[in-house]
């Protein structure tokens, strides 16, 4: 009888013996293994699986525990005296599948979200060569609660460090989270001197607005740069435009002490307002641009935007490169400075002015916040916004594509923010004030609404500045009909004065 070949298993040797011709009966050497019913081999072999898996959860859910645990000890230690020499549970990929583990199955309260953002930036840091090893994990926390992991990357490492640049290329590349990211980044910008938010375990520490800026210079270094370059480069020209000017202006004690931070990080040699228009530039040449770049610095454009006296000179000289570049551009900048100066009362106002009337705007879609905005700048104390504010409506009053109804408009709403200099029976101003009377009374009755409107206002600020008690009641009353009468009767002339002939 041929041998069995070693290392066989029974059945399958049985199998092959049948199969053969003349084969004999297999010796009865071996153990004899028990049979059992395939029923009863499964019923087996559930339970021996429950049971591994009850151990193996078991496991994982202590492992879970102390994982959070760590992360709990390593936030307290970042909060108190510094991130000590990296604990073991930070070198091993252990933490980073553990860390995985409990976003991929939600095992974690909103409020812990920080405490995870800087727990992947502890990670990232102790681990030089996994650089993405993490990103799923980032991405998904970063969805979840966008504004959480915006700020506690801000705070834990405002200067931007190598961890938290690969975890901002991260957030600001990837479509799951861009929009957002760049929204929230682009609030911070524009916040100077700081920010303040309270995130979701409650920390209401200020973030600086510089600290945004770093963050967008090392981005915009990079060969890909995210989308927020395009779709929000208005928004960013300007915040990074007025940032030059508030850190020109004033720079807190603070914001010094930070910034001396960022210079030891990166080896930089510049101040904050220098530093503000070198990312300024690098935003401009990476949307081809250079060419506004050089012709600022041929006509020393850049150095006269760092002086507080002579900033708001620079922006309109900025202004006009960026027209020659690109029109569609400089309008959409235009346009965001005009709803930031119709709602707001921004301290950079002159330097935005200056921006604004240097640009041609669509003054069907924003003639009325021009004269909105401009009548309110005429009425200040400053020579030179007011000389800004009245240069806008000669632009857009000069605009061919203005309609007469816009004109009459804007002249008659501007005659009127004049009537608020003077004061009241000025006897120099009276005659031509006078006269004034019956063409507003005309436009008292114009086809356009707004342009009637505007008038009865006008008329009623006419009338109290020559001290006509009479006339204004009527028009205050809308008895226009008896005005008329009035102005017949007085055939619109000024009354005489004591000692004056009639």
């Amino acid at each position: 009888m041929e041998k069995r070949p070693p290392r066989v298993p029974k059945l399958a040797w049985v199998e092959e013996e049948e199969e053969g011709p003349g084969a004999a009966p297999a010796q009865e050497t071996e153990k004899v293994v028990p049979f059992h019913p395939p029923q009863e081999d499964a019923a087996l072999d559930h339970k021996q699986e429950q049971e591994s898996t009850r151990g193996r959860f078991c496991r994982a859910a202590q492992l879970v525990c102390k994982f959070i645990k760590s992360i709990r000890q390593e936030e307290t230690i970042s909060r108190g005296t510094g991130l000590r020499d990296y604990s073991e549970v930070l070198k091993h990929e252990t933490s980073a599948a553990l860390l995985d583990l409990l976003v991929e199955r939600g095992v974690f309260r909103p409020e812990q979200v920080p405490a995870m953002v800087r727990y992947i930036h502890q990670w990232l840091t102790a681990n030089d060569s996994a650089e993405h090893r993490l990103d799923n994990t980032l991405l998904h926390l970063t969805k979840v609660q966008p504004n959480d992991a915006v700020m506690t990357l801000l705070r834990v490492a405002p200067s931007c460090d190598r961890a938290a640049t690969a975890m901002w290329k991260t957030i600001m590349c990837s479509p799951r989270t861009a929009k957002a990211v760049q929204r929230i980044l682009l609030d911070v910008l524009g916040s100077w001197p700081e920010h303040s938010t309270c995130t979701s375990d409650g920390d209401k520490t200020g973030v600086f607005a510089l600290a945004a800026t770093v963050v967008m210079w090392k981005i915009l270094q990079e060969p890909r740069v995210p989308r927020i370059a395009t779709a929000y480069l208005p928004r960013l020209f300007v915040h990074l435009l007025f940032q030059v000017f508030f850190s020109t202006e004033q720079m807190p004690k603070k914001v010094l002490t930070f910034w001396k931070g960022c210079q030891e990080q990166h080896g930089l040699a510049t101040s904050p307002n220098r530093f503000a228009v070198r990312t300024l530039k690098s935003l401009l040449c990476q949307k081809q641009y250079k060419d506004v770049v050089v012709s600022m610095e041929r006509r020393c454009g850049w150095d006269t935007l760092l002086c507080a006296d002579t900033h708001h000179y620079a922006v309109g000289l900025l202004a006009r490169e960026m027209r020659h570049a690109s029109l569609e551009l400089c309008s959409s900048i235009a346009l965001h400075l005009l709803w930031l100066l119709s709602t707001q009362k921004p301290r950079w106002d002159l330097p935005a002015l200056a921006f604004l009337v240097l640009e041609c705007l669509d003054s069907s879609e924003c003639g009325d916040s021009v004269v909105e905005v401009s009548s309110r700048y005429l009425q200040s104390e400053c020579r030179e916004r007011r000389r800004l504010a009245l240069r806008a409506l000669l632009e857009l009053i000069d605009d061919p594509s203005m309609e007469n109804s816009q004109v009459q408009l804007l002249s008659i709403k501007l005659f009127q923010d004049m009537m608020g200099f003077l004061e009241k029976g000025e006897k120099p101003l009276e005659r031509p004030v006078h006269q004034s009377l019956l063409p507003l009374f005309f436009h008292c009755h114009d086809e356009n609404q707004r342009v009637a409107e505007a008038s009865r206002e006008t008329l009623i600020c006419v009338a109290e500045f020559l001290r006509r008690r009479d006339l204004e009641k009527l028009v205050k009353k809308e008895k226009l009909w008896i005005f008329a009468n009035c102005l017949v009767r007085t055939a619109w002339k000024p009354q005489a004065q004591p000692g004056e002939a009639p």
